[in-house]
């Protein structure tokens, strides 16, 4: 569908990004957005971090998980959002889905939307000020414990002949996802 996006989507899961993420905008019968992760510091890494448009082949179905970007081209970084219901509307707009959820849309629809898109228009202070600042102005958010990687495309586990020593990771962080004015 999207795989410049699927790649950007993956790494992220991969390194951990989405850990801790509040589910920002809720909107029943529309979308649910995040991608601003709960650390300032990461989010100011990757603001500017911006990854090229792919064409829209894929419709922004019900499911459907696409990248938020702003009116300019090429504006993509970290925040995505799950479709709820069938938003045509968005293909028209540049809007690329690159995955679908396969199951467990009946949990995603139970996120807490009692806000609906009022912190949308925060988007710079929740990234400047990240999980503090959620907690305070916007208590009933859901957030994601933890994202990781399931399926054919996990990788294989480690042999077990040797111990893998741990690793490292970098918190990652996600620019706002309604244009910027």
């Amino acid at each position: 569908m999207a795989p410049l996006g699927a790649d950007r989507f993956y790494n992220l899961v991969k390194y951990g990004f989405y850990n801790g993420d509040s589910l920002f905008r809720v909107v029943s019968g529309f979308v649910v957005q995040f991608g601003i992760n709960p650390t300032p510091a990461v989010n100011k890494a990757w603001e500017t971090a911006t990854i090229t448009d792919d064409p829209v082949q894929g419709s922004n179905m019900r499911g459907t998980i696409t990248f938020a970007k702003t009116n300019a081209p090429n504006s993509r970084t970290t925040q995505v959002f799950l479709n709820l219901k069938d938003n045509v509307f968005l293909d028209g707009m540049g809007f690329a889905p690159f995955g679908k959820v396969t199951e467990g849309m009946e949990v995603i629809e139970k996120f807490y939307s009692g806000y609906g898109d009022q912190p949308t228009g925060l988007q710079d202070q929740i990234s400047k000020e990240g999980t503090a600042f959620l907690k305070a102005r916007f208590p009933e958010l859901d957030t994601i414990t933890k994202a990781v990687i399931v399926g054919p495309a996990a990788p294989a586990p480690a042999p077990k002949a040797a111990p893998a020593a741990p690793k490292k990771t970098a918190p990652i962080v996600v620019p706002p996802a309604t244009p910027k004015k």
